[in-house]
Protein backbone atom coordinates (compact mmCIF):
# COMPACT_ATOMS: atom_id res chain seq x y z
CA UNK A 1 0.00 0.00 0.00
CA UNK A 2 1.36 3.66 -0.91
CA UNK A 3 -0.88 5.55 0.99
CA UNK A 4 -0.57 5.97 5.17
CA UNK A 5 -2.94 2.99 6.55
CA UNK A 6 -3.49 1.57 9.86
CA UNK A 7 -2.96 -2.25 9.30
CA UNK A 8 -6.01 -4.37 10.72
CA UNK A 9 -7.20 -7.73 10.47
CA UNK A 10 -5.41 -10.49 11.74
CA UNK A 11 -2.53 -8.88 14.40
CA UNK A 12 -3.63 -8.00 17.77
CA UNK A 13 0.06 -7.45 18.78
CA UNK A 14 0.42 -5.69 15.75
CA UNK A 15 2.74 -2.75 17.81
CA UNK A 16 5.15 -5.44 18.32
CA UNK A 17 5.40 -6.44 14.74
CA UNK A 18 7.10 -3.02 13.99
CA UNK A 19 5.13 -0.18 13.13
CA UNK A 20 6.56 3.34 11.78
CA UNK A 21 4.52 6.71 12.59
CA UNK A 22 4.38 9.09 9.89
CA UNK A 23 4.39 13.14 9.99
CA UNK A 24 1.08 12.62 11.28
CA UNK A 25 1.66 10.86 14.16
CA UNK A 26 -0.56 7.85 12.18
CA UNK A 27 0.82 4.21 12.70
CA UNK A 28 2.16 2.91 9.12
CA UNK A 29 3.97 -0.26 8.36
CA UNK A 30 4.13 0.44 4.90
CA UNK A 31 7.75 -0.79 2.96
CA UNK A 32 7.03 -0.37 -1.08
CA UNK A 33 9.40 -1.55 -3.73
CA UNK A 34 9.96 1.14 -6.44
CA UNK A 35 12.37 -0.73 -8.63
CA UNK A 36 13.61 -4.48 -9.80
CA UNK A 37 16.32 -5.92 -11.95
CA UNK A 38 16.83 -9.33 -13.19
CA UNK A 39 19.39 -11.61 -14.53
CA UNK A 40 17.98 -15.27 -14.91
CA UNK A 41 17.81 -18.08 -17.29
CA UNK A 42 15.42 -17.07 -19.59
CA UNK A 43 16.24 -13.39 -19.69
CA UNK A 44 18.77 -10.87 -18.77
CA UNK A 45 16.75 -7.89 -17.59
CA UNK A 46 13.11 -8.23 -15.73
CA UNK A 47 10.90 -7.41 -18.78
CA UNK A 48 12.18 -9.94 -20.78
CA UNK A 49 12.27 -12.85 -17.88
CA UNK A 50 8.73 -11.57 -17.05
CA UNK A 51 8.00 -12.03 -20.34
CA UNK A 52 9.58 -15.41 -20.83
CA UNK A 53 7.67 -16.91 -17.95
CA UNK A 54 4.12 -15.55 -18.96
CA UNK A 55 5.44 -17.23 -21.97
CA UNK A 56 6.08 -20.28 -20.46
CA UNK A 57 9.06 -20.74 -21.97
CA UNK A 58 12.22 -22.76 -20.39
CA UNK A 59 15.38 -21.97 -19.74
CA UNK A 60 16.86 -25.37 -19.55
CA UNK A 61 19.60 -26.48 -21.35
CA UNK A 62 22.97 -29.03 -21.95
CA UNK A 63 25.54 -27.68 -19.48
CA UNK A 64 27.55 -25.50 -21.44
CA UNK A 65 29.79 -24.45 -18.30
CA UNK A 66 31.72 -27.67 -18.02
CA UNK A 67 32.06 -31.08 -19.51
CA UNK A 68 29.26 -33.48 -18.13
CA UNK A 69 29.91 -36.52 -19.80
CA UNK A 70 30.83 -38.22 -16.52
CA UNK A 71 27.87 -37.38 -14.65
CA UNK A 72 24.74 -38.85 -15.25
CA UNK A 73 22.87 -35.40 -15.13
CA UNK A 74 23.93 -32.86 -18.41
CA UNK A 75 20.91 -29.92 -17.71
CA UNK A 76 20.97 -26.47 -16.19
CA UNK A 77 19.17 -23.49 -16.02
CA UNK A 78 22.19 -21.51 -17.27
CA UNK A 79 22.15 -17.43 -17.71
CA UNK A 80 23.22 -16.74 -21.39
CA UNK A 81 24.97 -13.96 -23.33
CA UNK A 82 25.37 -12.46 -19.76
CA UNK A 83 29.10 -9.78 -20.73
CA UNK A 84 30.11 -8.66 -17.14
CA UNK A 85 32.33 -6.55 -18.76
CA UNK A 86 29.66 -4.60 -20.04
CA UNK A 87 28.76 -4.18 -16.32
CA UNK A 88 32.52 -3.61 -14.43
CA UNK A 89 35.69 -2.94 -15.87
CA UNK A 90 39.76 -3.41 -14.26
CA UNK A 91 39.85 -4.56 -10.97
CA UNK A 92 36.38 -4.55 -9.72
CA UNK A 93 35.91 -7.16 -12.94
CA UNK A 94 38.54 -9.26 -11.82
CA UNK A 95 38.57 -9.25 -8.10
CA UNK A 96 35.09 -10.34 -8.25
CA UNK A 97 33.27 -14.20 -9.09
CA UNK A 98 30.17 -14.63 -11.45
CA UNK A 99 27.68 -14.26 -8.50
CA UNK A 100 28.57 -10.90 -7.94
CA UNK A 101 28.99 -9.62 -11.41
CA UNK A 102 24.88 -10.85 -11.58
CA UNK A 103 24.21 -9.08 -8.33
CA UNK A 104 25.69 -6.01 -9.54
CA UNK A 105 24.43 -6.10 -12.74
CA UNK A 106 20.77 -7.06 -11.81
CA UNK A 107 21.14 -4.22 -8.69
CA UNK A 108 22.14 -1.58 -10.87
CA UNK A 109 18.65 -2.67 -13.11
CA UNK A 110 17.19 -1.91 -9.98
CA UNK A 111 18.21 1.45 -9.04
CA UNK A 112 18.04 2.35 -12.38
CA UNK A 113 14.31 1.21 -12.37
CA UNK A 114 13.59 2.79 -8.97
CA UNK A 115 15.22 5.96 -10.00
CA UNK A 116 17.84 6.51 -7.32
CA UNK A 117 20.87 6.90 -9.35
CA UNK A 118 21.06 8.74 -12.58
CA UNK A 119 20.18 6.95 -16.02
CA UNK A 120 24.10 8.12 -16.83
CA UNK A 121 24.87 5.30 -14.14
CA UNK A 122 23.92 2.86 -16.75
CA UNK A 123 27.91 1.95 -18.22
CA UNK A 124 30.48 -0.04 -17.00
CA UNK A 125 32.38 1.13 -14.29
CA UNK A 126 35.84 0.19 -12.52
CA UNK A 127 36.96 0.94 -8.85
CA UNK A 128 37.51 4.52 -9.77
CA UNK A 129 34.04 5.47 -11.14
CA UNK A 130 31.64 6.78 -8.41
CA UNK A 131 28.55 6.96 -8.74
CA UNK A 132 26.38 9.87 -6.83
CA UNK A 133 22.82 9.00 -5.74
CA UNK A 134 19.96 11.29 -7.44
CA UNK A 135 18.82 14.37 -5.27
CA UNK A 136 16.91 13.93 -2.69
CA UNK A 137 18.45 10.10 -1.99
CA UNK A 138 20.57 10.36 0.97
CA UNK A 139 23.01 7.92 0.45
CA UNK A 140 23.69 7.44 4.58
CA UNK A 141 20.17 5.82 4.54
CA UNK A 142 20.38 3.48 1.43
CA UNK A 143 21.40 -0.19 2.23
CA UNK A 144 21.96 -3.34 0.36
CA UNK A 145 21.18 -6.89 1.49
CA UNK A 146 22.15 -9.32 -1.20
CA UNK A 147 21.33 -13.06 -0.15
CA UNK A 148 23.50 -15.88 -1.51
CA UNK A 149 23.90 -19.56 -0.44
CA UNK A 150 26.53 -20.98 -2.77
CA UNK A 151 28.13 -18.03 -2.48
CA UNK A 152 31.88 -17.79 -4.73
CA UNK A 153 31.56 -21.63 -5.15
CA UNK A 154 33.22 -21.55 -8.34
CA UNK A 155 36.15 -20.06 -7.54
CA UNK A 156 36.48 -22.01 -4.62
CA UNK A 157 36.59 -25.04 -6.60
CA UNK A 158 38.95 -22.91 -9.24
CA UNK A 159 41.57 -22.25 -6.63
CA UNK A 160 41.59 -25.54 -5.12
CA UNK A 161 42.31 -27.18 -8.60
CA UNK A 162 45.05 -24.75 -9.44
CA UNK A 163 46.68 -25.58 -5.41
CA UNK A 164 46.39 -29.55 -6.89
CA UNK A 165 48.22 -28.66 -9.80
CA UNK A 166 45.03 -29.76 -12.15
CA UNK A 167 45.19 -26.74 -13.63
CA UNK A 168 47.95 -24.18 -14.49
CA UNK A 169 48.00 -20.35 -12.98
CA UNK A 170 48.34 -19.17 -9.05
CA UNK A 171 45.93 -18.94 -7.09
CA UNK A 172 44.29 -15.00 -7.34
CA UNK A 173 44.81 -12.45 -4.79
CA UNK A 174 41.30 -11.56 -5.35
CA UNK A 175 40.02 -15.58 -4.53
CA UNK A 176 39.56 -15.16 -0.48
CA UNK A 177 37.75 -12.16 -1.20
CA UNK A 178 35.69 -12.75 -4.11
CA UNK A 179 34.50 -15.89 -2.79
CA UNK A 180 33.01 -14.28 0.63
CA UNK A 181 28.86 -14.87 0.76
CA UNK A 182 28.46 -10.87 1.52
CA UNK A 183 30.92 -9.69 -1.63
CA UNK A 184 27.60 -9.40 -3.94
CA UNK A 185 26.70 -7.07 -1.08
CA UNK A 186 29.42 -5.31 -0.67
CA UNK A 187 30.20 -4.66 -4.43
CA UNK A 188 26.39 -3.56 -4.91
CA UNK A 189 27.42 -0.83 -2.34
CA UNK A 190 30.20 0.05 -3.75
CA UNK A 191 28.50 0.49 -7.53
CA UNK A 192 25.56 2.45 -6.03
CA UNK A 193 27.33 4.29 -3.21
CA UNK A 194 25.27 2.82 -0.44
CA UNK A 195 26.69 4.27 3.06
CA UNK A 196 24.01 2.48 5.02
CA UNK A 197 24.09 -1.25 6.39
CA UNK A 198 25.26 -3.73 4.29
CA UNK A 199 24.88 -7.23 5.14
CA UNK A 200 24.52 -10.30 3.62
CA UNK A 201 22.89 -13.53 4.74
CA UNK A 202 23.12 -17.45 4.23
CA UNK A 203 19.64 -19.51 4.14
CA UNK A 204 20.10 -21.60 1.60
CA UNK A 205 17.23 -21.55 -0.60
CA UNK A 206 15.27 -19.21 1.14
CA UNK A 207 17.98 -16.73 1.22
CA UNK A 208 16.61 -14.39 -1.77
CA UNK A 209 12.61 -14.50 0.32
CA UNK A 210 14.59 -13.34 3.34
CA UNK A 211 16.04 -10.26 1.34
CA UNK A 212 13.03 -8.68 1.64
CA UNK A 213 12.30 -9.66 4.92
CA UNK A 214 15.39 -8.39 6.01
CA UNK A 215 15.53 -5.26 3.88
CA UNK A 216 11.78 -4.32 5.74
CA UNK A 217 12.60 -4.54 9.54
CA UNK A 218 15.54 -1.89 8.44
CA UNK A 219 13.21 0.31 6.97
CA UNK A 220 11.03 -0.16 9.89
CA UNK A 221 13.39 -0.11 12.79
CA UNK A 222 14.67 3.17 10.95
CA UNK A 223 17.85 2.07 9.83
CA UNK A 224 17.56 3.16 6.29
CA UNK A 225 14.91 4.78 3.97
CA UNK A 226 15.81 2.87 0.82
CA UNK A 227 17.13 -0.38 0.71
CA UNK A 228 18.39 -2.61 -2.18
CA UNK A 229 17.62 -6.17 -1.58
CA UNK A 230 17.67 -9.54 -3.47
CA UNK A 231 19.59 -13.55 -4.06
CA UNK A 232 22.48 -14.52 -6.04
CA UNK A 233 24.02 -17.31 -6.88
CA UNK A 234 25.92 -18.94 -9.99
CA UNK A 235 27.25 -22.32 -8.99
CA UNK A 236 27.14 -24.51 -11.85
CA UNK A 237 30.20 -26.91 -11.71
CA UNK A 238 31.75 -30.16 -11.84
CA UNK A 239 32.06 -30.81 -8.01
CA UNK A 240 28.36 -29.19 -6.77
CA UNK A 241 26.84 -31.12 -9.65
CA UNK A 242 28.96 -34.08 -8.42
CA UNK A 243 27.32 -33.54 -4.71
CA UNK A 244 23.74 -33.07 -5.86
CA UNK A 245 23.89 -35.70 -8.35
CA UNK A 246 24.76 -38.39 -4.82
CA UNK A 247 22.32 -36.85 -3.25
CA UNK A 248 19.85 -37.76 -6.00
CA UNK A 249 18.55 -34.18 -5.82
CA UNK A 250 18.81 -33.70 -9.48
CA UNK A 251 16.62 -34.77 -12.19
CA UNK A 252 17.95 -37.09 -14.67
CA UNK A 253 15.44 -36.78 -17.24
CA UNK A 254 17.10 -37.44 -20.77
CA UNK A 255 15.03 -35.96 -23.25
CA UNK A 256 13.84 -32.38 -23.81
CA UNK A 257 15.57 -30.37 -21.55
CA UNK A 258 12.83 -27.66 -21.26
CA UNK A 259 10.67 -30.93 -19.73
CA UNK A 260 12.92 -32.03 -16.78
CA UNK A 261 11.56 -29.43 -14.47
CA UNK A 262 7.87 -30.53 -13.27
CA UNK A 263 6.83 -28.90 -9.85
CA UNK A 264 4.09 -31.05 -8.48
CA UNK A 265 3.37 -33.35 -11.71
CA UNK A 266 3.32 -36.94 -11.19
CA UNK A 267 6.22 -37.95 -13.59
CA UNK A 268 8.94 -35.52 -11.53
CA UNK A 269 12.05 -36.86 -10.55
CA UNK A 270 14.52 -34.29 -9.18
CA UNK A 271 14.95 -30.27 -9.87
CA UNK A 272 17.13 -28.38 -12.42
CA UNK A 273 19.68 -26.85 -10.57
CA UNK A 274 20.25 -22.95 -11.94
CA UNK A 275 21.84 -19.59 -11.78
CA UNK A 276 20.94 -15.69 -11.70
CA UNK A 277 19.91 -12.48 -10.01
CA UNK A 278 17.27 -10.76 -9.03
CA UNK A 279 17.16 -7.22 -6.80
CA UNK A 280 14.66 -5.01 -5.81
CA UNK A 281 15.08 -1.08 -4.38
CA UNK A 282 12.35 -1.06 -1.00
CA UNK A 283 11.77 1.88 0.62
CA UNK A 284 9.87 3.27 3.23
CA UNK A 285 6.61 4.17 1.54
CA UNK A 286 6.50 7.92 2.99
CA UNK A 287 9.83 8.14 1.30
CA UNK A 288 8.82 7.03 -2.22
CA UNK A 289 5.80 9.40 -1.93
CA UNK A 290 8.18 11.81 -0.78
CA UNK A 291 10.26 11.95 -4.33
CA UNK A 292 7.19 10.70 -6.20
CA UNK A 293 8.28 7.43 -7.20
CA UNK A 294 6.44 4.46 -9.16
CA UNK A 295 5.43 1.79 -6.90
CA UNK A 296 5.04 -1.78 -7.36
CA UNK A 297 3.49 -3.17 -4.52
CA UNK A 298 3.79 -3.26 -1.12
CA UNK A 299 6.04 -5.51 0.91
CA UNK A 300 3.29 -6.21 3.26
CA UNK A 301 4.92 -8.78 5.81
CA UNK A 302 7.00 -12.00 6.31
CA UNK A 303 7.83 -14.89 8.51
CA UNK A 304 10.99 -17.09 9.04
CA UNK A 305 10.40 -20.37 10.89
CA UNK A 306 12.71 -23.66 11.34
CA UNK A 307 11.57 -27.42 10.60
CA UNK A 308 14.41 -28.20 12.75
CA UNK A 309 14.08 -31.87 11.61
CA UNK A 310 17.07 -32.84 8.64
CA UNK A 311 19.64 -31.03 7.41
CA UNK A 312 18.18 -31.30 3.51
CA UNK A 313 14.56 -33.58 3.86
CA UNK A 314 11.89 -30.93 4.76
CA UNK A 315 9.35 -32.38 7.59
CA UNK A 316 7.46 -34.48 6.45
CA UNK A 317 3.62 -32.96 7.44
CA UNK A 318 4.42 -29.66 6.61
CA UNK A 319 3.37 -28.27 9.81
CA UNK A 320 6.57 -26.06 10.84
CA UNK A 321 6.11 -24.70 7.22
CA UNK A 322 2.37 -23.82 7.56
CA UNK A 323 3.83 -21.89 10.53
CA UNK A 324 5.73 -19.86 8.38
CA UNK A 325 2.94 -19.22 5.76
CA UNK A 326 0.32 -18.18 8.76
CA UNK A 327 2.66 -16.07 10.76
CA UNK A 328 3.83 -13.95 7.52
CA UNK A 329 -0.20 -13.64 6.94
CA UNK A 330 -0.46 -12.30 10.41
CA UNK A 331 2.50 -9.85 10.13
CA UNK A 332 0.70 -7.85 7.14
CA UNK A 333 -2.98 -8.04 9.09
CA UNK A 334 -3.75 -10.13 5.92
CA UNK A 335 -6.35 -13.19 6.35
CA UNK A 336 -5.89 -16.25 4.33
CA UNK A 337 -8.82 -15.81 1.84
CA UNK A 338 -7.64 -12.50 0.82
CA UNK A 339 -4.52 -13.98 -1.02
CA UNK A 340 -5.11 -14.08 -4.72
CA UNK A 341 -1.52 -16.15 -5.64
CA UNK A 342 1.34 -17.90 -4.22
CA UNK A 343 4.31 -18.51 -5.85
CA UNK A 344 5.22 -21.65 -4.65
CA UNK A 345 9.31 -23.00 -3.84
CA UNK A 346 7.62 -26.13 -5.87
CA UNK A 347 11.78 -27.57 -6.89
CA UNK A 348 9.86 -30.84 -8.55
CA UNK A 349 11.08 -32.99 -6.15
CA UNK A 350 8.90 -35.79 -4.68
CA UNK A 351 9.51 -34.52 -0.88
CA UNK A 352 9.12 -30.60 -1.54
CA UNK A 353 6.11 -30.44 -3.58
CA UNK A 354 4.32 -32.74 -1.57
CA UNK A 355 5.54 -30.96 1.95
CA UNK A 356 4.53 -27.78 0.10
CA UNK A 357 1.03 -28.82 -0.52
CA UNK A 358 0.26 -29.93 2.65
CA UNK A 359 1.46 -26.80 4.04
CA UNK A 360 -1.10 -25.03 2.07
CA UNK A 361 -3.69 -26.83 2.93
CA UNK A 362 -3.22 -26.67 6.53
CA UNK A 363 -1.96 -22.58 6.34
CA UNK A 364 -4.74 -21.60 4.44
CA UNK A 365 -7.68 -23.87 5.19
CA UNK A 366 -10.47 -23.96 2.54
CA UNK A 367 -9.06 -20.58 1.18
CA UNK A 368 -6.54 -23.04 -0.32
CA UNK A 369 -8.54 -24.71 -3.17
CA UNK A 370 -9.52 -21.30 -4.10
CA UNK A 371 -5.79 -20.14 -4.79
CA UNK A 372 -3.64 -19.57 -8.40
CA UNK A 373 -0.57 -21.62 -7.64
CA UNK A 374 2.50 -21.65 -9.57
CA UNK A 375 6.01 -22.67 -9.87
CA UNK A 376 8.59 -20.07 -12.35
CA UNK A 377 11.36 -23.47 -11.38
CA UNK A 378 9.92 -25.52 -13.83
CA UNK A 379 11.06 -22.83 -16.33
CA UNK A 380 14.28 -21.41 -14.78
CA UNK A 381 14.86 -24.25 -12.72
CA UNK A 382 15.91 -23.81 -8.81
CA UNK A 383 18.03 -20.63 -8.77
CA UNK A 384 19.27 -21.47 -5.19
CA UNK A 385 19.80 -17.92 -3.38
CA UNK A 386 18.23 -16.05 -6.17
CA UNK A 387 14.64 -18.62 -6.41
CA UNK A 388 13.32 -16.82 -3.61
CA UNK A 389 13.99 -13.27 -5.27
CA UNK A 390 12.23 -14.59 -8.32
CA UNK A 391 9.72 -15.70 -6.91
CA UNK A 392 9.36 -11.75 -5.58
CA UNK A 393 9.45 -10.45 -8.55
CA UNK A 394 6.58 -12.44 -9.94
CA UNK A 395 4.41 -11.83 -6.93
CA UNK A 396 5.09 -8.40 -7.58
CA UNK A 397 4.71 -8.44 -11.37
CA UNK A 398 1.48 -10.44 -11.42
CA UNK A 399 -0.47 -8.12 -8.84
CA UNK A 400 1.38 -5.04 -11.61
CA UNK A 401 -0.01 -7.26 -14.67
CA UNK A 402 -3.51 -8.76 -13.51
CA UNK A 403 -1.44 -11.88 -14.81
CA UNK A 404 -0.06 -15.23 -13.00
CA UNK A 405 2.90 -17.14 -15.19
CA UNK A 406 2.34 -20.92 -15.47
CA UNK A 407 3.35 -24.15 -13.90
CA UNK A 408 4.71 -25.97 -17.30
CA UNK A 409 5.34 -29.69 -17.72
CA UNK A 410 2.57 -30.30 -15.62
CA UNK A 411 0.48 -32.83 -17.21
CA UNK A 412 -0.40 -35.37 -14.86
CA UNK A 413 -0.68 -34.11 -11.52
CA UNK A 414 0.52 -35.84 -8.64
CA UNK A 415 -2.39 -37.07 -6.68
CA UNK A 416 -1.07 -35.43 -3.56
CA UNK A 417 -0.33 -32.49 -5.08
CA UNK A 418 -4.12 -31.60 -5.18
CA UNK A 419 -3.92 -27.98 -5.78
CA UNK A 420 -4.82 -25.11 -8.60
CA UNK A 421 -0.86 -24.81 -10.12
CA UNK A 422 -1.85 -22.86 -13.09
CA UNK A 423 -0.84 -25.85 -15.37
CA UNK A 424 0.86 -25.01 -18.54
CA UNK A 425 -0.80 -21.68 -19.38
CA UNK A 426 -0.57 -18.25 -18.00
CA UNK A 427 -3.63 -17.18 -16.68
CA UNK A 428 -5.26 -13.32 -16.67
CA UNK A 429 -6.82 -13.26 -13.38
CA UNK A 430 -7.55 -10.24 -10.38
CA UNK A 431 -4.92 -10.48 -8.23
CA UNK A 432 -4.06 -7.73 -5.51
CA UNK A 433 -2.45 -9.44 -2.64
CA UNK A 434 0.14 -12.72 -3.17
CA UNK A 435 2.37 -14.32 -1.20
CA UNK A 436 6.34 -15.84 -2.37
CA UNK A 437 7.52 -19.30 -0.38
CA UNK A 438 10.97 -20.59 0.02
CA UNK A 439 12.04 -23.61 1.55
CA UNK A 440 15.54 -24.38 2.13
CA UNK A 441 18.14 -27.06 2.88
CA UNK A 442 17.85 -27.35 6.83
CA UNK A 443 14.52 -26.63 7.02
CA UNK A 444 14.55 -22.93 6.84
CA UNK A 445 10.85 -21.87 6.00
CA UNK A 446 10.62 -18.16 4.45
CA UNK A 447 7.43 -16.51 3.27
CA UNK A 448 6.89 -12.88 2.19
CA UNK A 449 3.37 -11.19 1.58
CA UNK A 450 2.73 -8.41 -1.54
CA UNK A 451 -0.25 -6.08 -1.99
CA UNK A 452 -0.88 -3.93 -4.89
CA UNK A 453 -0.33 -0.46 -3.67
CA UNK A 454 -3.62 1.92 -3.15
Amino acid sequence: MTGTVIRTGWAPDQESQGVLTNDQGVLTNDVVITGFGAITPVGNDRESTWQALLAGQSGVAPISAFDSSELGVHIAAEVKGFDPSQVLTGKRLRRSARFTHLAVAAAREAALDAGIIPPEADRPRDERDKVEPVEGIDPHRVGVVINAACAGFDTIEHATRQVLGDVGGRVSPYFVSSSLTNMPACEVAIDLGAHGPVTASALACASGVYAFLEARRLILAGEADVVVCGGTDAAITPVMFHGLQTMGALSKYDGDPAKASRPFDAERDGFVFGEGAVVAVVESADHARRRGARVYASVAGGALTADAFHVSAPEPTGSFAAHSITNALRSGGVKPDEVDYVCAHGTSTKANDRTETAALHQAYGEAAGKLAISSPKSMVGHLIGAAGALGALVSVLAIRDQIVPPTINLDTADPECDLDYVPNQARRMPVGVTATNAFGFGGQNCVAVFSAPE
